[in-house]
Formats: structure tokens, sequence, C-alpha cells
């Protein structure tokens, strides 16, 4: 592969890396434990509304766009063994696909499909809500330093 266009990609992975980072870090840090201090029915009505808001491109650029270079990188890591960083580039190019992606689609997405089919007034959905906090939340955290480690170990791969 020629080294710009891996080049490149690898500062679109490890600065996407970073950035999808701090927003999961948010989550983990600040809106996750503001919801748990409102009640069930507006809690779920404003993560129902964030789950609509991050369909949108703002949102979706960064992750997906870091994803697809971290497809790259991990291609030209495995293509190229002679490179000194590959190991630390194919570990942070894993680390964002697997941490950030699947645990996404696998395991937040169908959690917050099934949030988004429950009216808030509803007793079951506040029954939902309470486990919801705590598993989502709890996974978040995976999310957060799975990114994290993304961003330092494709930094240094790079390096």
């Amino acid at each position: 592969m020629d080294n710009t266009f891996v080049h490149v990609a690898e500062v679109i992975a490890a600065v996407g890396s970073g950035l999808v980072a701090g927003v999961f870090l948010a989550f983990s840090a600040m809106v996750m434990p503001s919801l748990r201090r409102q009640s069930a029915k507006r809690g779920i009505g404003v993560m129902q509304s964030i789950n609509v808001a991050a369909i949108t491109p703002a949102f979706l650029l960064p992750f997906v766009g870091t994803g697809l270079a971290c497809v790259v990188v991990l291609v030209a890591a495995v293509s190229d063994q002679s490179d000194p960083g590959a190991g630390l580039t194919l570990v942070g190019a894993l680390c964002y696909l697997f941490g950030s992606l699947v645990v996404t689609g696998v395991y937040h997405v169908p959690r917050n499909n099934r949030l988004a089919a429950l009216k808030a007034s509803d007793p079951a959905a506040q029954a939902y809500w309470t486990s919801y906090l705590q598993e989502w939340t709890a996974m978040n955290h995976v999310r957060t330093v799975a990114t994290l480690a993304a961003a330092v170990t494709l930094v240094l791969g790079a390096s």
C-alpha cells in the first residue's frame, strides 16, 4: 500500500479513536449519571432523544470513518510485518473495531432499540430503565477504555 495513504489512515484512526473515546467518556462521566438523577419517565425520554440525535453525520462520520481508517491500518500492519510499529498498529485497530463498533452493534444498539420501542410512562419501561442504565453504562466504560487504548497504541505504532 502507498505509504502516504497508510500514514493518513493512521492519523485519522488515531485522532478518530481519541475523539470517539471522548464522546464515550462524556457519556460515562456526565450524561448517564445525570440521567440516573432524573425520574425514569424523563430519563427515558431524554435517552430516546439522544439515540435519535446520534444517527446523524456529526457522530456517524467520526464513528464509522475511524472504523474504515482502522481497517486500512489493520490491512497495512498485516501486510508489512517489517514495520516496527505494525504490532501496536494492529492492536490499536483491533481495539477500535471490536471495542467500539462491535460492542456498539452487538450490545448497545439492541438495548437502544428496545428502549426506543417503549413508552416512557409505561411501568414496564420504568422497570427496564433501571437495568438499562446500569448495563448500558458498564459496557460504555468498556468502549471508552477500548477506544482510548486504540488511540494510544495507534499513535505509538505510527511513531
